[in-house]
């Protein structure tokens, strides 16, 4: 008994089924079935083809009894290639019946089982199927359509091996946690489903740092004599910078929230930026390469069609090999310039931090801060909450964003952007919008002209665009100046405290946000010398379940009363731990006019004489605090020309360590003259 269609000189038609025992003509084909080879089983649909791999399929049905039902068996290749063998085959080494399609569909799988996706915490099971690739856990799933599978390679990984799959919209898809022995399984499921040959791909384990650097088209590989040593996802990239004239600086992605690598529908796809990274206990943040030497690039230009000559080469063009990979790597990893349109422009900004003057471009999704040294790409999902608070000198109103996760230089973090404007400033700007996208999109939040106020047109464009709340300052707290905000510090940092509708804020550096839920009790006390103690106090501020506390120094004594009134309407415990005898003192202090002070006169000297000259500004002092993580202090090492970024990151950086360095001084001459 031989098989229909096969034979000397007999062609098999296209997408006909291959069966033994029956002419095709006469079989009544009702279901799909398994087929073996090398000992392994496979099931397959009946319109696939015997090919020079041994992929066989039996049909089963109609004239052989069978009435659609599949079989599976564990026979090997060279037995099902005779016919006889087949069908006279026990029911044993037939294996089970397939009684239904949904049975039969669970069969045409490969199932693996710890399986973890993109550095997630929580292993999984990962599935191939003929439709595309799922992995599960208990609470989500994530599934890619075998349309977005591009390539696929098969590498040793932490936790195993893994297949990294290069998807056409997904990104680099990362599986790690194979067996060795998986590696023949799942390639010929991906060449046979998918249509996609796997590469075994080997890393470079010498552990040297020099090597070649490839751009591709979703990742950015380091390789050693022509072996990857490392990549990395233009997705985790977040933002790269030029830190001297032949190293680049490149920063990595902070997921929003702690939680894991998402899954379809739940923390926005694994792609989002940060996820994988931020799967991890510890995280890298920065990666620095030196690239020395030029690039030299060849140009071509076209005379005017009209002269119908051919195109000439335009010379070599030799550009430094680090600014050229800065602008590869920012292209790729869409840093520089957004998609779409830009609707508006604000140009020369003041930013008290982080420190400098940025250009702002807002798009539809995100905003673009522009400065000299460093750019920012900020998507609106990123930015939680927005504050427009008037300044106490009357001159200058602030706009702080808050943003989580929060903006990075180096291992300095930026938890808010405070702009800084001139009140009197105004501005007449047109948005590079449709009406049609005015009405549609934004709902009539946004107009298509704005003149006003400089502050005022920004805060509205930014609230039109994210439609979220602009906060002001309570309308329940005035200072004993008329002011909305009171002047106090948070250790060696000058600043403002704003007493808003449901917070505390403290700007501009470092930015503190303290919700009044969060609050378990304010204390009014006073530290120093009598003098110094009988104008001010101090604020400490406790939080709730032992999260800390917050302290707010140097607070001019005629605020006692007005945040006494803010803290009863709130209903915020507060005790009072000022003595008696210390306000005596200070009636006695107020007597003398040569003792007596005037936080007027200090807010008339402190102004802001830095708006036109951004290398100094005395309200931003840009110490070296131990306690980076927790003062959000710039740590800007790059050094540029007068006016750049650099230099007012340094503005002022010196008075902390200058008073120190004289408090040391009769030290030394003691032990000199010792």
């Amino acid at each position: 008994m031989g098989a229909a269609g096969v034979g000397k000189g007999a062609k098999r038609r296209k997408n006909y089924p291959l069966s033994w025992g029956a002419a095709p003509e006469k079989m009544k084909m009702k279901k799909r079935v398994l087929c073996v080879y090398e000992g392994q089983r496979r099931l397959w649909k009946d319109d696939m083809m015997l090919d020079a791999d041994n992929e066989v399929r039996i049909p089963l049905g109609g004239g052989n009894g069978v009435d659609g039902r599949a079989w599976i068996t564990d026979l090997d290749v060279l037995t099902l290639r005779r016919a006889e063998g087949v069908l006279n085959a026990s029911e044993e080494e037939k294996g089970p019946w397939v009684r239904d399609e949904g049975e039969l569909e669970r069969l045409m799988q490969e199932s693996f089982d710890d399986i973890y996706l993109d550095l997630s915490k929580q292993s999984g099971k990962c599935r191939l199927a003929e439709s595309g690739i799922g992995w599960k856990t208990s609470s989500a799933t994530w599934t890619l359509d075998k349309t977005d599978i591009i390539s696929a390679q098969w590498s040793r990984a932490a936790k195993g091996y893994e297949v990294k799959l290069i998807a056409r919209t997904a990104g680099v898809v990362q599986l790690d946690g194979f067996r060795q022995e998986d590696f023949d399984t799942v390639q010929k499921c991906l060449k046979v489903w998918y249509g996609v040959e796997m590469v075994n791909r080997e890393h470079a384990l010498q552990g040297w740092n020099w090597g070649k650097s490839e751009m591709g088209r979703t990742e950015f590989a380091f390789s050693v004599r022509n072996k990857p040593a490392f990549e990395i996802p233009y997705t985790e990239i977040s933002n790269t910078n030029l830190a001297g004239k032949n190293e680049v600086a490149v920063e990595f992605s902070l997921p929003a929230d702690g939680e894991e690598t998402g899954t379809n529908g739940h923390l926005g796809g694994a792609r989002s930026k940060g996820r994988k990274t931020g799967g991890a206990t510890d995280q890298l943040t920065e990666m620095r390469f030196y690239i020395p030497g030029t690039d030299t690039r060849k140009g071509k230009k076209k005379d005017a069609e009209e002269d119908g000559e051919e195109a000439e080469d335009d010379g070599e063009e030799e550009k430094n090999a680090a600014t050229v990979f800065y602008e590869t790597l920012m292209d790729k990893a869409e840093i520089g310039e957004v998609a779409g349109d830009t609707y508006a422009t604000f140009l020369d900004i003041l930013h008290l931090t982080p420190r400098g003057r940025f250009d702002i471009d807002l798009y539809e999704k995100s905003f673009r801060l522009r400065g000299k040294t460093y750019d920012y790409k900020v998507p609106y999902e990123n930015a939680k909450r927005f504050f427009l608070l008037p300044k106490p000198d009357d001159m200058h109103q602030l706009l702080c964003i808050g943003l989580d996760p929060p903006l990075r230089q180096g291992q300095t973090r930026y938890p808010f952007i405070v702009m800084q404007f001139k009140r009197e400033e105004e501005v007449n700007i047109e948005l590079n919008m449709t009406d049609e996208d005015l009405k549609s999109k934004y709902n009539g939040k946004l107009q298509s002209r704005y003149e006003a106020p400089i502050f005022q047109v920004i805060a509205k464009i930014f609230h039109g665009l994210t439609n979220k709340k602009i906060f002001q300052p309570s309308s329940l707290f005035i200072s004993h100046h008329g002011q909305s905000g009171v002047k106090c510090s948070i250790k060696a940092n000058e600043g403002h405290l704003y007493c808003l509708d449901r917070a505390f804020l403290f700007v501009p550096k470092p930015a503190t946000y303290i919700s009044y839920e969060h609050v378990s009790s304010v204390a009014m006390s006073r530290v120093g010398g009598a003098i110094s103690a009988s104008r001010t106090f101090d604020i400490t501020v406790t939080l709730k379940n032992g999260a800390g506390e917050h302290q707010l120094l140097n607070i001019n004594r005629e605020e006692q009363s007005p945040l006494e009134t803010l803290f009863k309407a709130k209903n915020i415990p507060f005790r009072n731990e000022m003595d008696g005898d210390g306000g005596m003192m200070a009636a006695v202090m107020n007597d003398d006019p040569d003792l007596a002070s005037s936080d007027e006169e200090v807010v008339e000297a402190r102004g802001s004489a830095d708006e036109d000259d951004e290398s100094v500004d005395e309200d931003f002092q840009a110490d070296d605090e131990s306690d980076v993580a927790e003062e959000f202090d710039s740590d800007a090492a790059s050094s540029g020309g007068g006016g750049s970024d650099a230099e007012m990151e340094d503005a002022g950086a010196g008075s902390e360590g200058d008073t120190a360095a004289k408090v040391e001084r009769p030290k030394k001459k003691a032990k000199t003259g010792k």
